[in-house]
C-alpha cells in the first residue's frame, strides 16, 4: 500500500468515525430513549413503551406541530420567492462578478447565526436602529412594534436559512444549457413558456433540495422564536428543548425529535424519487 493509498484509508477511517461517535451514536441514543419511560431520578428508565409517541397525537402537542408546519412552509415560500430570482441572476452574471455575489451569499456562515439572531434584535426594538432611521426621517411618529411578533420571527427566519436556498438553486441553474432556452425561444415560446416549460422543470431538482434544506431547519431553530417572538412563538425546537431542560421529559422529548427524523426521511425520500425521475425523463417534467 502507498502513501496515497494509506492517507485515503485514514481519512475515510478518521470521518467514518467521527460520523458514528457523533452522528450515529446520539442518534441511537435518542431513538432508544423514546421507547423508555420518564425516571425522576435517572431521567429515562424502564419499562419499554409507546406512551410517548401516542402522547404526541394529543390536540396541543398537534397544535404545536401544526404550528411549525406553518411557520416552516411560509419561511420556505419566502426563501424560495427571494432565492429563485437571485439565483437566477447570480448564475446568468459574467464569470467575473460571480464570486463576489456568492461571497455575499456565504459571508453570513462566517458569523455564528445565534449572533446574528442578536444584531436582528438590536435592528428591531423599540429604540433600535429601523425605528429611530423611522423616526428622523418623520415616517413615524412613535416606534413601531417590530420585535415580538410574527413578522420579527419570519424576518429571523428567513435571514438565517436564506443562503441554504441559494446555493442549492445556483448549483442548478449554473449548469443548465442557455442553448435550451434560446431554442424554445426560436420556436416561438414567450417568456412565460421558456420559464414554466425550460427552466422551472429543470431547476426543480435544486427547488426540492433547498426546500427540505430550509423547512426541517425552520421547524428546529429554538432560539429565533425565544429571541425575536419574545417565546410567545411555539415550535417543534422549542418544544424539544423545553421537553429536554425544563420539563425533564427526556422520553417524550426524544419521541419529538424522531418525528422530525421521520419527516426528513419522507422529504429525502420524495427527493430521491423526483430526482430519479427527472434524470431519467426530463422532458415528462
Amino acid at each position: 500500500m502507498n502513501e496515497r493509498q494509506g492517507f485515503k484509508w485514514v481519512a475515510v477511517f478518521l470521518n467514518m468515525a467521527w460520523f458514528a461517535v457523533f452522528v450515529l451514536v446520539p442518534g441511537l441514543m435518542v431513538v432508544g430513549i423514546s421507547f423508555m419511560t420518564r425516571d425522576t431520578g435517572t431521567f429515562v428508565g424502564l419499562p419499554i413503551t409507546l406512551a410517548q409517541y401516542r402522547e404526541l397525537l394529543d390536540p396541543v402537542y398537534a397544535g404545536v406541530l401544526s404550528q411549525s408546519f406553518i411557520y416552516a412552509l411560509n419561511t420556505t415560500l419566502l426563501c424560495l420567492f427571494i432565492s429563485y430570482p437571485f439565483a437566477w441572476i447570480l448564475s446568468r452574471s459574467p464569470e467575473h462578478r460571480r464570486p463576489l455575489l456568492l461571497i455575499m451569499v456565504i459571508v453570513p456562515f462566517w458569523t455564528s447565526s445565534l449572533i446574528r439572531t442578536y444584531a436582528l434584535v438590536i435592528l428591531m426594538k423599540a429604540n433600535g436602529i429601523i425605528n429611530t432611521l423611522l423616526i428622523n426621517a418623520g415616517i413615524v411618529s412613535e416606534p413601531v412594534s417590530l420585535l415580538y411578533t410574527d413578522f420579527a420571527v419570519y424576518m429571523g427566519l428567513v435571514y438565517s436559512l436564506l443562503p441554504f436556498m441559494v446555493l442549492p438553486l445556483y448549483a442548478v441553474m449554473e449548469k443548465m444549457d442557455p442553448r435550451l432556452m434560446e431554442a424554445a425561444r426560436d420556436l416561438g415560446a414567450s417568456g412565460f413558456q421558456v420559464f414554466f416549460r425550460v427552466v422551472l422543470p429543470l431547476s426543480l431538482p435544486g427547488v426540492m433540495a433547498g426546500c427540505i434544506m430550509v423547512f426541517l431547519p425552520a421547524m428546529g431553530l429554538f432560539y429565533v422564536p425565544d429571541l425575536l417572538g419574545g417565546a410567545k412563538t411555539m415550535l417543534m425546537g422549542n418544544f424539544i428543548k423545553n421537553q429536554f431542560l425544563t420539563a425533564m421529559n427526556w422520553p417524550f422529548g426524544s419521541a419529538a425529535s424522531v418525528f422530525l427524523l421521520l419527516i426528513m426521511g419522507l422529504m429525502l425520500t420524495l427527493y430521491f424519487i423526483v430526482s430519479r425521475r427527472f434524470n431519467r425523463h426530463p422532458q415528462s417534467l
